[in-house]
């Protein structure tokens, strides 16, 4: 949860957010910083989510095979699910992670230190267009990014595994 020092400055980091020249600066910064902070604290902190809830996808590389590690914005949902965006800062291709959840939708979600086997369900037409006002209540950037691409920004529900919710 955002302190008021945080709150304050969120608008000059939405507003930075969305300008196209972060776009080809973030993504080279942004990412690999969370993930150094992200193994730093054992997967409890990432540097975003002092302005957005923030979690770290583990998902198997649709052409390696290999884990792959993205620290991304979400919603937690309160039935334990999390909603996530590939906006790929607003750039014109999707983000790898997505079409890895694709290609093989189950991954792992470090959420505060805990991670959680997930299936992921890509979300289309209607169930997209329902929770995507949800979104941008928490990240109103992205409606700059989709503004600006000539694709759907993918969205994606992460649902723990029915083991999981079993031993939760």
């Amino acid at each position: 949860m955002p302190n008021p020092a945080q709150r304050a400055m969120a608008p000059l980091i939405q507003r930075m957010a969305g300008s196209v020249w972060f776009s080809k600066v973030g993504p080279k910064i942004v990412p690999r910083l969370d993930k150094v902070i992200s193994k730093a604290t054992g997967g409890r902190v990432l540097m975003s989510q002092g302005m957005v809830p923030s979690l770290l996808l583990t998902t198997t590389g649709a052409k390696s095979g290999q884990p792959r590690e993205a620290p991304l914005a979400c919603v937690p949902e309160p039935d334990g699910t999390w909603l996530v965006v590939g906006s790929n800062f607003g750039r014109e291709k999707h983000p790898a992670w997505t079409g890895n959840l694709l290609k093989t939708p189950a991954a792992t979600v470090t959420f505060k230190g805990r991670r959680t086997p997930v299936t992921a369900h890509l979300l289309e037409g209607d169930e997209r267009e329902q929770v995507w006002p949800t979104l941008l209540k928490v990240w109103p950037v992205y409606d700059q990014y989709a503004a600006r691409v000539d694709r759907n920004l993918r969205v994606f529900r992460l649902t723990p595994t029915a083991a999981e919710k079993a031993a939760g």
